[in-house]
């Protein structure tokens, strides 16, 4: 209830004096419409930063795509 009012209030300023209730309407619009994105954005955010850390630690812990070889598998150079 509160929110719906704060957003009639900020409408109503960004829409300026000589519209009235047209600005109250579009704020209480935009709170509607902030309150429906706000937790999807924030949670697409979470699980974005989530998987970032998850491939990092996989990386510095396995090696990443580097293939590893012990050091009896390098080639020599053939002698003359």
């Amino acid at each position: 209830m509160l929110g719906k009012i704060a957003g009639a209030l900020i409408g109503e300023r960004i829409a300026g004096r000589s519209r009235g209730a047209k600005g109250a309407i579009l704020g209480v619009v935009a709170e509607t419409v902030i309150r429906k994105v706000v937790p999807t954005v924030a949670a697409i955010a979470i699980l974005g930063f989530a998987y970032k850390k998850a491939r990092d630690f996989l990386e510095d812990e396995f090696g990443g795509n580097e293939p590893a070889y012990p050091s009896e598998a390098t080639p020599s150079s053939p002698s003359a």
